[in-house]
This record gives C-alpha cells, sequence and structure tokens, in this order.
C-alpha cells in the first residue's frame, strides 16, 4: 500500500453536487479525496499522538472533539450551551467569550426537519447549510423556521422535540437510507401542534426574531455507497491504531468498510496515516 496523507485529521470536507456526495479527508493543510476510494482497500493508521485543535498543546486524550482539557474548559465552543442552546449564559454576563458569543451565537440560525434514520428537528447557524445535513447522513432536509440568536433556536428545538425526535440513531443511519417522508406535510403538523408555544416565543422575542418558513422545498441527498453492512461493527483507534478494509461507502462523517465502521469526526485532531 502507499501512503497518500498524513497529518492532524479533522472531519471530512462535504460538498453536494447534482448527483451525490463528495468527499475529502483533511489532514492538516492537506484534502485528499475519498470518493474515488470507494471499492479499494484502504488503511487509516493511528500515529499515537493528538494535538488540540485550537492550542497546538499534546494532549492524551480529546475532548470535546478534538480540545486539550484547558481550551475544553475555557473556551466558550466547549462550553455546556453549545450542546444545549437553551441555556445560553450570554445574557447574564458569564460567557466565557463574549466577542466569540456574538459573532456566531448572536447571528441568524436555522431550525430543520431531516429525516436521516428517521425525522428528527434540528439547529444550526445559516449560513452551515447544507453542510449541517450532509454531516448527518440526512436523505431529505426541509428548513422550518429563521431564527435571530442561538439561544432562541434552542428554545424552538425544545419546543418541537415533544412531537418530533432530535438526534440521529447511528447504526440506523447505517443500514441504509430511511424511507422517504413528505416533510412539508410533517412541518404543518408540528406547527398545529405547536401553535400556543410558538406564539409564547414570538410574543417573549417579537415576531421578526422567530419566523416561520414556508417558501423553501425539501432537497434530497445521496450518498456514496455502495453497500451497506449486514452486522454494524466500530473501529476503535484508542485501543487498535489501525483501521482497514475495503471502503464500501461514505456516510454522514462514517466510513464504511467491509470490515466495519469509523466516525471520522470522533477523531478530530488525532495524527493519521492514509494508505491505499
Amino acid at each position: 500500500m502507499i501512503e497518500i496523507g498524513r497529518g492532524a485529521i479533522s472531519k471530512m470536507s462535504a460538498r453536494l453536487d447534482a448527483s451525490t456526495v463528495q468527499y475529502a479527508f483533511r489532514l492538516g493543510d492537506t484534502e485528499v479525496p475519498v470518493n474515488p476510494m470507494i471499492g479499494s482497500t484502504v488503511r487509516l493508521e493511528y500515529l499515537g499522538a493528538i494535538h488540540c485543535i485550537h492550542c497546538g498543546r499534546k494532549t492524551k486524550t480529546s475532548f470535546s472533539q478534538g480540545y486539550c482539557y484547558p481550551c475544553m474548559t475555557k473556551l466558550a465552543q466547549c462550553d455546556v450551551c453549545i450542546m444545549s442552546p437553551e441555556r445560553c449564559h450570554y445574557d447574564a454576563g458569564t460567557c466565557r467569550e463574549p466577542a466569540w458569543g456574538e459573532q456566531f451565537c448572536m447571528t441568524d440560525h436555522v431550525v430543520y426537519l431531516a429525516n436521516s434514520s428517521g425525522v428528527k428537528v434540528g439547529i444550526t447557524r445559516a449560513t452551515q447549510l447544507p453542510t449541517r445535513w450532509l454531516d448527518q447522513g440526512a436523505s431529505q432536509a426541509l428548513p422550518i423556521m429563521r431564527v435571530s440568536t442561538r439561544q432562541q433556536s434552542g428554545f424552538v428545538e425544545d419546543l418541537f422535540r415533544s412531537q418530533v425526535a432530535d438526534k440521529t440513531n447511528w447504526r440506523a443511519l447505517l443500514k441504509g437510507d430511511a424511507p422517504p417522508v413528505d416533510l412539508k406535510q410533517i412541518r404543518d403538523q408540528l406547527f398545529e401542534r405547536c401553535t400556543e408555544g410558538m406564539q409564547g416565543l414570538q410574543e417573549r422575542f417579537g415576531l421578526q426574531a422567530i419566523q416561520p418558513v414556508f417558501d423553501v422545498e425539501p432537497i434530497e441527498i445521496r450518498y456514496p455507497v455502495e453497500q451497506y453492512p449486514a452486522k454494524i461493527v466500530s473501529f476503535n483507534l484508542d485501543k487498535n491504531p489501525i483501521a482497514e478494509g475495503t471502503l464500501m461507502g461514505i456516510k454522514g462523517q462514517y466510513l464504511i468498510f467491509d470490515t466495519g465502521v469509523i466516525n471520522i469526526r470522533k477523531y478530530t485532531a488525532y495524527q493519521l496515516a492514509v494508505h491505499q
């Protein structure tokens, strides 16, 4: 086998074109296309080092997908409100990095429906579409609300998840595409069931801050998968530094080998070598 790249891995870049999602490994400053590797033997080798993606410090354990422990405890992007936006404490004056919060949280967010392992509700910055859907392996997606801040999008998501799931079943995701659904109909049903809660949020934050979206059509997404595994087995580079097999496909941030699957995003900041 020939080494085709090495460096600190981060989540694969994903680009939607007319036919299918196009992926590339990010190894430091280098990008290596992954789609052409499908059908061939690929080996990922963990080189035994992890360097924090923020400060570069060598760390034995990666926290919050790529950070050392000190950075995890002090950076705003690692705070609890990233996973639970409704717990934002910017207004309380205790944001870890107010300037970061103003840039990334006090900006337009989208609440969406996606069909990955089934229908789920999610949120993301408006600038992160469709990348967010590709990273989640969604086969269908539809924006349903535009919201002025991340915290407000968290309140909307919290309201909707009383009716719709907010997480993806990764095992189901890797067994095949979810059956297609009518996302516009599900959106309308969701709005009807949550009318009172939506009105309450609009009264609290203003009509302009929380707006339903009706003028966008759902998109359909295809992934480069030749064959889904009959049984889901995961590689763990912390236990075995080699993940190798015939690459059968890519979906979300998962590589699907004939020998197992691996979530590339999980190993952000790990030093890897890629062989083909």
